[in-house]
């Protein structure tokens, strides 16, 4: 079953394309993975599904509802969470704060402060930060502050997770422990659709994977099928 379906998706930056009627689809409990060169619109692909920045013109769709002009908060009470290329934490507040935001105010049900905490904890256990949860965000390392976006993420309890370059920083043993926690969460029922350069984890985690170049789809299918695929070797894999 699909979750989530994009048709036609377009958006232009001034007279830039930088998505260009761009289908694609998500399996429900899939690791689909996106890449491309810098500037293939990947990110922005995220901003449109996530409702962070409208479309030009196409429609995207989260379980058969479509989403196309809905405000962020709206899509992310639906069941679509996301972190950032650039990691977006409450620096000065104490990590349970940051991922408690999530539990209050991400998702479409009302719930109790102690509810609410309590999720929080969850959402950091599960990404091995409970240790910390008194810190300031600013005082968390890099790979750190990745898993607490992880956890504020999940805190909204969402179907779908939208991973931007979880990998990108990290030392072989924090991407390994990156993978088992992607692997991981998808074991437990969540639909992972992630951005990547790191072409380890790519290919090592994901069930297709889809590509990107100057805005348009030139490839998508098993890990396999793209390491084979000439178009994309030569714009992005290289020899």
């Amino acid at each position: 079953m699909r979750i989530l379906e994009g048709e036609k998706v377009t958006k232009h930056f001034g007279g830039l394309a930088a998505v260009s009627s761009v289908d694609f689809h998500v399996n429900q409990g899939e690791i689909l993975g996106l890449i491309g060169p810098n500037g293939a619109g990947k990110t922005t692909l995220f901003n449109l599904i996530s409702g962070a920045i409208s479309t030009k013109s196409g429609a995207i769709r989260f379980k058969d509802k479509e989403i196309t002009g809905l405000k962020p908060h709206q899509i992310c009470r639906m069941g679509v969470a996301r972190t950032f290329q650039s990691v977006k934490v409450f620096s000065n507040m104490p990590v349970i704060n940051n991922v408690l935001l999530g539990s209050l105010f991400g998702t479409s049900t009302r719930i109790s402060q102690a509810d609410a905490t309590r999720k929080a904890a969850e959402a950091l256990e599960l990404v091995g930060l409970s240790a910390v949860r008194a810190t300031p965000a600013k005082d968390l390392t890099l790979v750190n502050q990745k898993r607490l976006e992880v956890a504020r993420a999940l805190a909204t309890t969402p179907e779908l997770l939208l991973l931007d370059e979880l990998m990108a920083g990290l030392n072989q043993t924090e991407m390994a422990e990156s993978m088992e926690l992607v692997t991981g969460l998808r074991d437990k029922g969540l639909t992972i659709f992630m951005i990547e350069h790191v072409m380890k984890a790519i290919m090592s985690i994901c069930d297709r994977i889809m590509v990107l170049h100057h805005g348009e789809k030139i490839a998508e299918g098993t890990p396999q099928e793209i390491t084979s695929n000439k178009t994309v070797v030569e714009v992005y894999l290289g020899d």
